[in-house]
């Protein structure tokens, strides 16, 4: 029997899987994130979190690292050649001396979703990456590098959008909005600027309770219609739309449809669907290509033993 590993590196949590040859799951594991660009001790710090993660899968079920035909890494992070070999680097130093390949976490979206060998992955969760696969194999990146590529949609991103909206309304009494109502009631402030300017700290730190608070927000005023959170959903849309038909444009894709997974939480587990309709429109309008849109609803890090057998 072969054995196979996964790793699927995020910003806030890193999952293991042990695959056996056909594909069944023997074991998972999570440890913390092991993006270096979030930890102090950078790419050596995170490679001393995957390695301890790996060893704590094999100790599930008693394997070794001789054990293992090869341990497929997709990390949060990596976006260059020299962060990977670093981060190689670093691994073999640790002792990982079994075959293994590193990637950006982007790609497994592709393999994990796709109808086939290609696609497009668009991941909006707790940051924002486009990637792709084409029929050739060809590998992609947009995006992903946060204001520098002009990335928006994700969690971070949406909970300063729906802020704005509300001082927007309440500071500057530009636009009135649904957000306005639910942020005062939700935190219990006064709907004036000592009551908006309270928030502040919690949203410049990003406190995990209150970008969850304000994305509730948000789109509950999406979903009743509120014309300035559909402003800020047009936002989304038309970047989103660039970058999927970035990868259209630069890639080779022989296929007729092309698939778009849609992975990270902003796409799979909140109410966004209204988003998503509009998203899905100006990517067609835009790209001038049918896609097949696919809401990605298996761990991500399944798409690894499935790039690993395909090869």
């Amino acid at each position: 029997m072969k054995y196979y590993i996964g790793v699927d590196g995020g910003g806030t949590k890193t999952q293991y899987a042990l695959f056996d040859e056909n594909k069944n799951i023997l074991s998972t594991v999570k440890t913390d994130g092991s993006n270096h660009e979030n930890l102090e001790g950078a790419i050596p710090e995170a490679a001393g979190i995957i390695m301890g993660g790996i060893n704590a899968l094999l100790g599930e079920i008693s394997l070794k690292l001789e054990d293992i035909t090869h341990i497929l890494m997709a990390l949060a992070g990596i976006d260059h050649q020299f962060q990977c070999d670093e981060m190689t680097q670093e691994l073999k130093k640790l002792g990982l001396s079994a075959p293994f390949s590193i990637y950006n976490d982007g790609f497994i979206v592709v393999k994990a979703g796709a109808t086939g060998k290609e696609g497009i992955g668009y991941n909006c969760g707790t940051g924002t990456c486009c990637n792709s696969v084409d029929s050739r194999g060809a590998l992609l990146q947009v995006g992903g590098f946060g204001e520098l590529s002009g990335d928006v949609g994700n969690g971070h991103w949406i909970a300063r959008q729906a802020y704005n909206l509300v001082y927007n309304d309440i500071c500057l009494k530009a636009k009135e909005t649904a957000c306005t109502k639910a942020l005062v009631e939700k935190f219990g402030i006064t709907a004036d600027r000592d009551g908006m300017l309270s928030i502040i700290p919690g949203v410049d730190a990003e406190e995990e309770q209150i970008v969850r608070d304000l994305i509730d927000i948000f789109f509950d005023a999406v979903n009743a219609g509120d014309e300035a959170a559909m402003e800020v959903v047009e936002i989304m849309a038309n970047q989103g739309a660039k970058f999927i038909t970035a990868h259209i444009r630069n890639q080779q894709f022989d296929c007729d449809v092309i698939d778009v997974v849609l992975s990270g939480s902003i796409h799979t587990k909140l109410p966004s669907d209204k988003y998503i309709e509009v998203l899905k429109e100006k990517t067609q309008l835009l790209s001038g290509r049918k896609c097949n849109f696919i809401k990605l609803n298996v761990a991500p890090v399944t798409g690894c033993i499935n790039w690993m057998l395909e090869n």
